[in-house]
């Protein structure tokens, strides 16, 4: 989806995820804004976030990859 990545809920809010957690799939891993609607954005693997692939804020397009998770287990 396009729109804006947001790594919390709010600005005042802990991040949904940071680099060495472990998600499960359809962990909440972010907030896409598009079109003045808040999407939470689920992962699709359960694994380790390896690197974050977004800044907080930044605008974002169709398919983008947001996080590199090891699936490695």
């Amino acid at each position: 989806m396009v729109g804006t990545f947001y790594t919390a809920p709010s600005p005042e809010s802990p991040a949904f995820v940071k680099v060495g957690d472990t998600v499960s799939e359809g962990t909440v891993v972010c907030i896409v804004e598009a079109m003045k609607l808040m999407n939470e954005i689920e992962s699709e693997v359960s694994g380790k976030i390896a690197k974050a692939l977004v800044e907080n804020g930044q605008p974002i397009e169709f398919g983008q990859p947001l996080y590199l998770v090891d699936i490695s287990g």
